[in-house]
């Protein structure tokens, strides 16, 4: 892509001043980016993976647990019990340095080949560099890469480091696995509050933040890193919350948890709280109050869905009566539990809701060869029974879940025994 715009142009031509690795910078990477392993053999014998060299250890067991390190060339090694004898691994190294007056993330891509028996071969070549302006205005420059949307690191290694578009699929986004020590940077992010720590966020998501968006550089340095963390990340409209922030910060309340306090202030202004108190935004438990504000929320919401069950309900009425109205007032118990015939759609809609089984999604109150009845124990259902009315027997009866509760045999049982009364009830009809 042709430089277009200034910052790009003078990036381009800066690129081309950057040094190129030092010896020291790429022993760094082939020793950090890669584990080294000792693969152990059958008969005993050790492999270095970084020098070929092998040899037979009398400590097995603790060279396992513990790893060991190679006689010949001193590294240290993890083992590895394995009968291949190729191995290969890719991988990125980074680079945080300035240029002029710009923040630059260089990004390397490191490749280790392993042979038993041979020294490892390395090879490492820039692939992407990402250029921050102090107003948080960002260039990169890059390789060509292959088009794919499953793999990312396709690059072309002899293709030229060239302006590039920041795509959509954030290719040149890296996590890389090291990153070179020694790092430089620009004045600009010290005076917005870094200081050398980047609180699990990625350097370059840090750097445009705190540079660009005051709020980021507010949370940074009042010391809310989980909050910047995750608004970062989930880039969501923090005006809605910045109010409930500044409570925070004014009050040393540090967020623990930033999707997690802001789930449980979206729920505190459901429920009409003011969201402006220290007493609400300030939890001194996150989860707890979290947790029983999303209780009372679901149980909201299964309230809500109740009563637009029954309203559904109620179009079905005159035909449920019509099938079943002759045995509507049986009712029955053996002094603990109580068991009746279930007398309207919407106290099936209430059954189905609260023992969570299909009793009224799956519509049993049109089965024609079927009477449900509801057992419960001082007003609290207990299991839903279902008898055919084809051989008066029970045909089914569940808890909560479609379980079986410890009175399921008892209530088989009272219903078994007090078929007659719908027996009696079809005769006179």
């Amino acid at each position: 892509m042709k430089p277009r715009t200034p910052i790009q142009q003078e990036v381009a031509r800066l690129s081309e001043r950057l040094p190129k690795l030092t010896a020291t910078q790429r022993a760094y990477a082939f020793r950090h980016c890669f584990k080294h392993y000792a693969i152990k053999r059958a008969d005993g014998t050790n492999i270095c993976t970084e020098c070929g060299h092998s040899w037979r250890s009398e400590h097995d067991l603790a060279d396992t647990v513990c790893g060991c390190t190679c006689p010949h060339c001193g590294m240290k090694l993890e083992a590895l019990r394995t009968r291949k004898s190729v191995f290969s691994e890719n991988e990125y190294f980074c680079i945080i340095t300035t240029c002029k007056q710009y923040q630059v993330i260089r990004f390397f891509f490191v490749k280790s080949r392993y042979k038993a028996g041979q020294a490892a071969e390395y090879s490492i070549y820039e692939v992407v560099q990402r250029w921050i302006s102090p107003k948080g205005t960002t260039v990169t420059v890059a390789r060509l890469r292959g088009m794919s949307i499953l793999y990312y690191d396709l690059w072309a290694e002899y293709s030229d480091m060239e302006v590039r578009k920041n795509n959509k699929l954030r290719a040149y986004d890296i996590n890389p696995v090291c990153t070179y020590p020694r790092q430089r940077f620009i004045p600009e992010l010290k005076r917005n509050g870094f200081n050398g720590e980047y609180h699990n966020i990625l350097p370059y998501d840090l750097f445009t933040a705190i540079l660009s968006d005051s709020r980021a550089e507010t949370l940074l340095k009042a010391g809310q890193y989980p909050m910047l963390r995750h608004y970062i990340r989930s880039s969501f409209d923090i005006e809605r919350y910045w109010a409930s922030i500044k409570i925070c910060i004014r009050n040393g309340y540090t967020i623990s948890d930033g999707s997690m306090w802001r789930d449980t202030i979206d729920l505190l202004r459901h429920f009409g709280k003011d969201t402006n108190s220290p007493k609400y935004v300030c939890p001194s438990d996150l989860k707890a109050e979290h947790d029983r504000l999303m209780h009372k929320r679901n149980k909201e919401i299964e309230r809500k869905k109740l009563e637009e069950r029954i309203r559904q309900a109620k179009k079905h009425e005159k035909a449920y009566r019509k099938l079943k109205g002759i045995f509507f007032g049986i009712a029955f118990t053996d002094g603990t539990l109580q068991v009746r015939v279930l007398e309207s759609v919407a106290e099936f809609a209430a059954e189905g809701t609260e023992l969570h089984h299909c009793v009224f999604s799956n519509s049993y109150f049109l089965e024609k060869n079927s009477l449900i009845l509801s057992a419960t124990i001082d007003g609290k259902r207990i299991e839903t029974v279902e008898v055919s009315l084809k051989t008066l027997e029970v045909v089914q009866s569940r808890g909560l879940h479609n379980s079986n509760t410890e009175y399921h045999d008892r209530i088989v049982n009272l219903v078994n025994s007090n078929v007659n009364l719908i027996r009696q009830r079809m005769e006179a009809a």
